[in-house]
């Protein structure tokens, strides 16, 4: 399971939860009046940290997390993780050359983050992770003890007699 959340520490009791009860790997958001107000802030500040666009999906054994970076320096990308969390950051930014004169400025600068917060189901030591045409995608492989497995049913000595099938003329 994978709980996406933009702040690590925030309590995971502050929002509600969309939870799919089908899939035990699954991405859930955390909305919260709170988040509100950090974008609030966030737009009133120099500072701004943007959040990554995420897709998740389950294909097999491994977990797939896509994130969009478009235009990040893959040097300035940082992934960690520690405990439950996998952390993602990176850096967009642009210097206009001595003498452009700016038009238009609509591009996201700046530092762009998003934390995930991984289920027991996923193996943490195996994560790999490849940055191409912008899209980071980070593999999570499924723990060998969460993969589904086939249970042996033996059968007791006790014998069921057979049913003879009849047919029933119309």
């Amino acid at each position: 399971m994978i709980r996406s959340d933009i702040e690590a520490e925030r309590s995971p009791t502050a929002g509600t939860l969309e939870v799919n009860r089908r899939n035990r790997t699954m991405l859930m958001r955390l909305e919260t009046l709170h988040e509100y107000h950090r974008v609030t802030e966030e737009l009133l500040s120099q500072r701004r940290i943007r959040q990554i666009p995420v897709d998740a999906y389950r294909r097999g054994d491994e977990f797939k997390v896509v994130l969009d970076l478009p235009g990040a320096d893959p040097d300035s990308i940082e992934l960690t993780v520690e405990k439950d969390v996998l952390a993602v950051r990176a850096t967009r930014s642009w210097d206009p050359a001595e003498g452009d004169q700016i038009q238009m400025t609509e591009r996201a600068q700046g530092d762009f983050s998003r934390h995930l917060f991984l289920g027991e189901s996923l193996d943490r030591e195996h994560i790999t992770a490849a940055y191409e045409n912008g899209v980071l995608t980070v593999t999570i492989p499924v723990a060998e003890d969460a993969k589904p497995r086939r249970v042996e049913i033996t059968h007791t000595g006790l014998e069921v007699p057979a049913i003879a099938a009849t047919t029933v003329a119309a």
